[in-house]
Formats: structure tokens, sequence, C-alpha cells
């Protein structure tokens, strides 16, 4: 019997996967080659180094093409007016392209549950997306650290309700991004509650925050970055939103994912990021979307264990 449940727990794994990445592929977009703007472009350390390139692995270099699984999520990575994808990851991904030589093709994938299926499939080599680092994602794929959030708790502008901690959410309808580290969060928090969280779960992140403006929810909990930049620039129809900025959960690392087979790509984007952290270019990619704060001054992989959630 308890082979029979290995086999069957194993079965449903699989599905489940096939699933998800059936899914994913429904849901994406286009492949943009990302190229740097000029403000981008004119960074110190922004420029062809032969020494990187020669580390990626030789399918990339022969094909010249690094394909890389988005999802949206501002100001870590979302569209323009125009449709161009813009934010702190298209910029690292276009200044990535100009140093090791090749082009980086970016598809948003559609939500964040995609982003691990995309790596795993092997439809991608990586993605640069706003993912949280954390032990039972390093069992799965390889996790590049390359800059630092927490997670808040949004509200409708004004927090009419007056949330000031988890505890406070009891009860309450909150909106969440399905496979998220922050449902996970929220999911642990109700299990505490005298009255459990009423969880929405919902697909894409754009569509999470519009549940609250809308009044559907009545919070989310999300990543720091994200809540911080969503209020000093709306977007999107209804009434506005409002970061808790004094409430910094699980504060850790936002990671680029590459497979466990692939040290060879993990170790050149590491050295890469080094590389534009060294020169200053990261730096200045963080400040231009207001999270100089968030920058590390070193690139590591795989180094949740030293951000203990809190």
């Amino acid at each position: 019997m308890r082979r029979f449940n290995k086999r069957l727990k194993d079965c449903l794994t699989g599905i489940t996967f096939l699933l998800l990445s059936a899914s994913a592929q429904a849901a994406e977009g286009v492949a943009m080659k990302m190229t740097p703007d000029a403000d981008v472009a004119r960074l110190p350390g922004v420029a062809f180094n032969q020494t990187l390139a020669d580390g990626l692995p030789s399918a990339i270099r022969d094909r010249k093409t690094i394909k890389v699984a988005t999802d949206l999520t501002p100001p870590i990575s979302f569209q323009a007016e125009d449709g161009k994808l813009i934010g702190i990851d298209a910029d690292i991904a276009a200044a990535l392209g100009v140093i090791l030589g090749v082009d980086v093709q970016m598809t948003n994938v559609g939500a964040g549950a995609a982003i691990v299926p995309a790596v795993l499939s092997k439809r991608f080599d990586m993605t640069i997306s706003g993912i949280n680092d954390d032990a039972e994602l390093e069992k799965q794929v390889d996790v590049i650290d390359y800059m630092y959030d927490a997670t808040t708790i949004m509200t409708i502008k004004g927090n009419p309700l007056g949330i000031r901690n988890m505890e406070d959410l009891c009860g309450k309808t909150v909106a969440v991004p399905v496979g998220t580290f922050q449902a996970r969060l929220v999911e642990a928090a109700s299990a505490k509650c005298s009255t459990p969280i009423k969880i929405m779960s919902i697909p894409k992140m754009p569509d999470v925050l519009q549940a609250v403006r809308t009044g559907r929810a009545d919070a989310t909990v999300n990543g720091y970055a994200t809540s911080v930049y969503t209020t000093a620039n709306q977007t999107g129809k209804g009434v506005g939103l409002e970061a808790l900025p004094d409430i910094r959960l699980a504060v850790g690392y936002l990671g680029m994912l590459t497979a466990k087979d692939n040290p060879e790509l993990r170790d050149t984007v590491i050295a890469s990021l080094q590389h534009m952290v060294d020169s200053g270019a990261y730096r200045a990619i963080m400040e231009k979307w207001g999270l100089g704060p968030l920058a590390v001054k070193t690139v590591k992989f795989n180094d949740a264990a030293s951000m203990p959630v809190n």
C-alpha cells in the first residue's frame, strides 16, 4: 500500500506539472528581444566582455540567444502602454545581452505559478522574475539571489479597515497570486486565526491588485518592492492602493532561476551580475526604479538559509 501511495503521489505530481506547463504555454506572450534604453546603454560596465561570454554553455553560444521567462510584477517587470517590457528585470536582461554578446529574449509566461515549470520543462534557459527564494524552491532549481525584498500588506488608500498586522487579516478577504511565497504566508497566517482568512487566489498580479482596488478583496499580501512602487505610481482603474510600510515580513531575496543541470549558465550569470554590481550599473538600475535600498552588494545563489523568515 505504501508503494502504491508513492506511485499515486508521483503520478499526480507529474499530472500537475503537465497541467501547469500547458496552462503556462496558453497564457504566454511573445518573445521580445531586450535592447537597452539609452540610459542603460551608457552605464559603466555595460559593454561586451569576452571573458564572461566564454563562460556561457556551448548551446547558448552557438545559437547566440538566452531564452528568459518572466511574469508581470511592477516595477520588477511589466508592460508599457506600447506593450514593451520594462522594469528592473528588463533593464538587467538588456544589459546582460550586451555584456555576453547574445540576444536575450524575454517572454511573459502569464503568471507567477508558471515560472518554475518554465525552467523545469527546459522551454526556457532561465527566469528573470521577482520570485522569492526559499529552501523549498532551491530543491527544484538553482536560485541566483539578485536583490532583497520583503513582504507587506496593501489595502485601499487610507487603510479604512485599520489593518496593522497579519492578525488583523483574520476573517477578511485577502487576494494573493496563485502558487507564490505570499500565498503560503497567508495560508499559514489563516491557520492561526479563530476566524480564517478568506483567501482569494488569482493567477495574475495585476488582477490581484485590481481585486483590492474594486473592493472584492480587503487587502493583499505582496512583495515590498512591488507594493511601494504601486503606491507611488498608481496604475489601473479604481481607487488607489496603499502599502503599509511599517510591515516588513519575511525579509529575504528575489531570485533568478536556472536548471540544476546547467551550472555554466548559472555561474556566468552570477559573474556578469557581479560585474554590473562592481561597475555601478546594477545599482543605477535599482535606483532608476526607486529601489536602491534593496540592492545587493554580492550576488550569491541558493542563499535563502542566510535570510531566515521572521
